[in-house]
């Protein structure tokens, strides 16, 4: 069996995380497939975004504990280095990060420790009334180490990420939205519906200047005032001398 479910439909992907039995923790496979399919995802022109869940009730666990954090263990800094380029989710996490086309998190259930990294390196998420969050590393003896601080920090500020990773404490739907952590909440029937209707607004938009929207926000990150304002308006410029127009009827 896959452990990723890759379909196509309406110019969306749809991928789902596909180990239920193990609360969809990723391993090396699943990691593994998971490449394949942004590898396909970023090159096939007739898809405009993707929208990732998990099949049955969780979102994803994390890391799956009792095949991978043993190889961990004796690991050396060569070992270490190695992965450096390669995160969780099929590099989503880090390595494949800058994917051109927006990513939206569909979230089941629970998204806890890697699981929660992957639904944050996720462009925009929404939440089912069942999901939960929660920085689960901390009761392992390890802390996140996939985006999970750095996004968190990112989207939540220093209060939200002290609070959530140094208690591990779970939280709700809910919460998440108060802390701005996704998009929308609503009942578990809607979630794919919900999903399928940012996508779509998603798509009534210019790929050009979605691509370059995406690639000025990632950018900004962490720069001057100055230097992000220059960004900004250098890539929307840009946007202009791809149109025939250059604009002029817009």
């Amino acid at each position: 069996m896959k452990t990723v479910i890759y379909e196509k439909e309406n110019h969306i992907a749809y991928i789902y995380l596909n180990r239920s039995e193990s609360m969809n923790a990723i391993n090396e496979k699943m990691n593994n497939e998971f490449e394949k399919v942004w590898d396909d995802f970023e090159q096939d022109d007739s898809l405009y975004a993707a929208i990732v869940t998990g099949k049955g009730k969780a979102f994803c666990a994390g890391l799956d504990l009792k095949t991978e954090l043993p190889r961990w263990k004796n690991a050396s800094a060569n070992d270490i280095r190695s992965k450096i380029n390669k995160g969780l989710g099929g590099g989503v996490t880090r390595g494949r990060h800058r994917l051109s086309k927006p990513v939206i998190a569909a979230v089941n259930g629970a998204a806890v420790a890697g699981g929660f990294e992957l639904a944050l390196a996720c462009d925009i998420r929404i939440a089912s009334q069942e999901a939960v969050f929660g920085v689960f590393e901390m009761k392992h003896g390890i802390h996140q180490g996939d985006g999970g601080i750095v996004r968190l920090l990112s989207i939540a500020g220093l209060g939200v990420t002290m609070d959530l990773t140094l208690t591990g404490r779970k939280i709700n739907a809910d919460e998440a939205l108060r802390l701005n952590l996704v998009s929308e909440v609503v009942t578990h029937d809607m979630l794919m519906g919900t999903a399928e209707k940012y996508a779509s607004m998603i798509i009534g938009n210019d790929r050009g200047a979605v691509s370059s929207a995406k690639e000025t926000i990632l950018d900004s990150i962490g720069q001057r005032l100055d230097d992000a304002l220059k960004l900004e308006m250098f890539n929307a410029y840009s946007c202009f001398s791809k149109h025939k127009n250059g604009g002029e009827d817009d």
